[in-house]
């Protein structure tokens, strides 16, 4: 096996922590930094405003307590542990950001926003509430140029066409080349686990050097793929494939894929925000930059869109293309919308694609772990 592959794992595991000081250090020399919660927040516009975007902390049940003494105790544990983070000032990306960017994904993270903008300079996008038709297009258009202005001003830069467009390229780049480490997961046995395939989706967040992070994600893939090649197998071909769609994954909610593997499964996709969902449509490069943005993320399927049938198509095509015995919904407790969609999603996966499906709701706690643990195991078992 080649040597050099579990320490790369152990790089991306560890990149939110070696983040803190690449930040530090950044920040130091000048840089200003935009900190992000949501895939809808347009990188492409901080880069090109010479700014360095970092999600920030938010998965954690750490400070989940010294939130709920503002924040209700039933609210999403995600909401709850990102504001969290902000109040103990523990998450050195949101410590080190000149400027956060939240989007309308939810009634809870809009008002969590509020008390947000006063510890932190924020800017809110406000999200259409459907990605169909010419009057959500132009309202999120107007969000695209009104952070665009927000960065001029806030930064004292101005962003060209040309700069955007450099931007574009640059995170197209870098989708391309996730897009190509996902599609380690279609090969039968996948050549990693559900773990390790984290820790290089959930680490990427983290990476400030896209040029290097792209150089770096291009190699390891091919290692991979040249080890699997040579006839090392780490997974076995018994081991059933699930594909894991619902609420991000990351930090805490690792519990889930550590009970899927102790119970002869394997994670070989992420459809959530943490993996594939908002990764696997690149930015136009041949139109006008603003309307190119304005239309990627507005595609993203999240759930928070009424309605949301790019889920449902993406689905189908991932459970094909990955070879899925079985899709497991994470959601998050109170996250409404995912919560609500799991019918429809159960449906489909019954009558469209006779795929055996499970919905499971969960928080960052260990607290139902032994409960999972029998579930999930149910769930595997008859597969």
């Amino acid at each position: 096996m080649n040597n050099d592959l579990p320490k790369i794992f152990n790089e991306f595991n560890e990149a939110r922590q070696k983040g803190f000081v690449d930040v530090k250090n950044l920040k130091d020399s000048g840089k200003k930094i935009v900190g992000t919660y949501c895939t809808y927040s347009p990188w492409e516009l901080i880069i090109a405003a010479g700014a360095i975007p970092i999600s920030l902390c938010s998965m954690s049940d750490e400070p989940i307590a010294e939130a709920e003494k503002q924040l209700p105790k039933n609210l999403c544990p995600l909401i709850k542990s990102s504001y969290g983070f902000a109040l103990t000032d523990k998450c050195p990306y949101l410590y080190f950001s000149d400027l956060v960017v939240g989007e309308t994904t939810c009634d809870g993270k809009k008002k969590m926003y509020e008390y947000l903008g006063q510890l932190k300079p924020m800017h809110v996008m406000q999200l259409p509430q459907t990605s169909k038709g010419e009057a959500a297009f132009n309202s999120w258009r107007s969000e695209m140029v009104l952070f665009k202005e927000r960065l001029e001003t806030e930064f004292d830069v101005e962003i060209t066409d040309e700069k955007l467009k450099e931007a574009i390229n640059l995170r197209n780049r870098e989708r391309k080349a996730l897009i190509d480490f996902y599609e380690l997961g279609k090969m039968c046995p996948p050549p990693i686990t559900g773990t390790e395939m984290l820790q290089v989706l959930y680490g990427a967040t983290f990476k400030t050097d896209k040029e290097a992070h792209i150089k770096t994600l291009t190699k390891f893939t091919q290692d991979i793929k040249d080890d699997y090649e040579n006839g090392n197998r780490k997974v076995s071909e018994s081991k059933k494939r699930i594909l894991i769609t619902g609420c991000p994954m990351g930090g805490a909610t690792e519990k889930i894929i550590k009970i899927i593997e102790e119970s002869d499964g394997v994670v070989v996709c992420y459809e959530n925000c943490t993996g594939i969902k908002a990764t696997q449509q690149l930015v136009d490069e041949t139109i006008d930059p603003i309307d190119a943005l304005t239309r990627k993320y507005l595609d993203i399927p999240c759930s928070c869109m009424s309605p949301n049938d790019g889920r449902i198509t993406s689905l189908s095509n991932l459970v094909d293309e990955y070879k899925v015995d079985g899709v497991l919904d994470v959601i998050l407790q109170a996250c409404h919308t995912y919560s609500v969609e799991s019918h429809s999603i159960k449906k489909f996966m019954d009558e469209v694609k006779h795929t055996p499906y499970m919905s499971i709701e969960t928080d960052y706690s260990q607290n139902d772990v032994g409960q999972l643990k029998t579930r999930i195991a149910a769930f595997i078992e008859m597969l």
